[in-house]
């Protein structure tokens, strides 16, 4: 092999499959065990929501009693046999009652009542059942071929699925309670049944979905339940597509909110988005001045309830199902935190590291299109694990023994690498989301404690130092943000050894660093691109120009008997140094900020 191929050898990452991480098996595709679950949680789905859907109007033949009023949900014509074998035709308009609780049921009666039932299926039979759970299947699956497509991350995640599932139901037993509840108050109130249509808080569920998970599946999600409430409202086209409009401007209005209160304000524009499509319905049916009025205020009254659901139950949601939204992360900044308090006492320097850091994952996350959030919460608390032995961690010793002094450099390694474990121990302890453990799981990957690794060498000269035994147990990082974490990680702390951090040494640093941790084979599951590398090495150049700036001597700001910065000719100011050239400092001053040509 000549020296061109050798070097390039030598620059090519380790093969993964001899590097395996310890303690994770490799990811391959989505188990059959998964697959199965997946498929168990959309039947029981469909079942649940074909039982919600099936007509409720009971089957009655003639003579028997009425349990209950019965009314006809749409108008209709019908045929029934008269007297002398003759045969009458009958219509039925929306609304009519057709049987009277208490009374036995006519003829005409049993025949409508039968009419409505071969439309909308069997009246609850066994057939109408497994019909519309198969069909509901068959929509489910479209869905889930879209998220595959999309997300498919989420095809493994069984716990998203179940709530998806959950957020489903929930949004047909909602809707349908508040119809069954809302028709008996119209009724009351002798008002128009259709106005109940337009307060049912549908939107609930995709402003949920899009809090919870993503807009994406909130389109998805808002398709599917649109088409199912399209079976409580048959003969009617207008009620799903109104409910399609205020879901999907429900789940528009609340991304990336930082403020439970923004949920308020969301609700706001999905009352003001229900009222302007109630209208458009109401003007296409011409009916906007007789009833236009109390189908906006249903519509207001459909978009109101829809919030109280939403605050109150996206707390539930996030405890439940392991959720970090984005008002989640941004309580987890709160400094009064145990966790960030207890920080900031046992060990400052760890915190301060852990600061500036976040300053780093956050504008590398935002250039390559991340949640900049996450990246600030996972750089907060990756290294939460130091706060059982600080003193180990040079950022918190101050002139003091370094306890490494008297151990052996292997066993200096293991606790250097514990605090890693020992993170992941308090993140479970205080139930933080398993995204924020997971950056701290993953935050230092398999990466060499080079150090200890370097310092055993020196001391065992003679003997064959194992390289594994100085590293990390992983596993490597797994997400584009715990890849930013490790190298936001990696940048900050070799940029406290520069002693003249200019820009371009600056510059030089990180890529450097950043070539050294991708030649290690550390991001190869990350799905970084070198595009995103390029990009992520930039923004860490200009953080640490802004934290390393330059800055002039004031007078009288010295300590005594220390050297001035001043002092060495490198570090000057433009203006000192004209000024030591023999210009007056004032005119130096004025030279060098006036922008025309000297």
């Amino acid at each position: 092999m000549n020296g061109k191929h050798e070097t390039l050898v030598k620059l090519l990452p380790r093969n993964a499959a001899t590097e395996a991480d310890r303690d994770e098996p490799p990811v391959t595709a989505v188990s059959r065990l998964t697959m199965a679950k997946n498929l168990l949680i959309c039947l029981a789905t469909a079942l649940v929501l074909a039982y919600l859907l099936l007509p409720r109007v009971p089957v009655l033949k003639k003579g028997e009693t009425a349990p209950r009023d019965i009314t006809a949900p749409y108008s209709f014509y019908f045929e029934y046999p008269g007297p002398d074998q003759t045969t009458l035709s009958s219509r039925v308009e929306k609304g009519e009652l057709i049987a009277e609780s208490g009374h036995r049921v006519t003829e005409r009666a049993a025949k409508a009542i039968e009419e409505i039932a071969r439309r909308e299926g069997a009246g609850g039979t066994l057939n109408a059942f497994f019909g519309l759970g198969l069909l509901l299947v068959l929509l489910f699956y479209l869905f889930y071929r879209d998220i595959k497509r999309y997300r498919p991350a989420l095809t493994g995640d069984t716990k998203k699925f179940v709530l998806l599932a959950v957020l489903l139901v929930m949004t047909i037993v909602l809707s349908r309670s508040f119809l069954y509840v809302l028709t008996l108050l119209a009724d009351t109130l002798q008002m128009d049944p259709g106005t109940v249509s337009f307060a049912l808080p549908a939107a609930a569920g995709a402003m949920l979905v899009s809090l919870l998970l993503d807009f994406h599946l909130t389109l998805g999600f808002s398709f599917v339940v649109c088409i199912l409430l399209g079976v409580l409202f048959r003969g009617d086209p207008l009620p799903p597509l109104f409910y399609f409009i205020g879901s999907i401007v429900a789940g528009l209005a609340v991304i990336r909110f930082k403020k439970r209160s923004a949920i308020i304000r969301a609700g706001v524009m999905v009352a003001l988005t229900n009222m302007a499509a109630a209208a458009c319905i109401d003007l296409y049916r011409g009916e906007l001045l007789s009833r236009g009025w109390f189908d906006l205020g249903a519509g207001a009254f459909g978009a109101l309830v829809a919030t109280m659901i939403v605050s109150v139950s996206v707390p539930f949601f996030e405890t439940i199902f392991d959720i970090a939204t984005d008002i989640k992360l941004l309580e987890l900044l709160d400094p009064n935190q145990p966790l960030l308090k207890k920080l900031v006492y046992s060990s400052p320097g760890t915190y301060h590291h852990s600061i500036v850091i976040g300053n780093l994952a956050e504008a590398a996350a935002e250039a390559i299109g991340e949640n900049p959030l996450l990246a600030r919460v996972g750089a907060y608390y990756h290294d939460i694990g130091k706060i059982r032995k600080p003193e180990y961690f040079i950022e918190n010793q101050r002139h003091q023994e370094n306890k490494h002094d008297k151990l052996s450099p292997s066993m200096s390694s293991l606790i250097i690498a514990a605090h890693v474990k020992d993170g992941v121990e308090l993140a479970r302890e205080h139930r933080l989301p398993s995204i924020v453990s997971d950056i701290i799981r993953q935050h230092h990957g398999t990466s060499l404690i080079t150090y200890f690794y370097q310092k055993a060498k020196v001391l065992q000269p003679l003997e064959n130092i194992d390289e594994e035994a100085y590293r990390y147990q992983g596993p490597r990082p797994r997400t584009k943000l715990a890849a930013v974490v490790m190298l936001a990680d990696s940048v900050e702390a070799s940029s406290r050894t520069l002693e003249d951090p200019t820009p371009e040494r600056i510059q030089i640093l990180a890529n450097s660093v950043i070539t050294r941790i991708f030649l290690d084979d550390q991001l190869s599951k990350s799905d970084l691109t070198l595009k995103d590398l390029r990009e992520i090495a930039r923004s860490f150049t200009t953080v640490l120009n802004g934290i390393f700036h330059q800055r002039i001597d004031y007078p009288g700001s010295a300590i005594p008997g220390e050297k001035r910065r001043s002092d060495n000719p490198d570090k000057k100011h433009p203006v000192e140094i004209r000024a030591a050239d023999g210009q007056n400092p004032r005119t130096a001053r004025d030279t060098a900020t006036d922008p025309r040509p000297a």
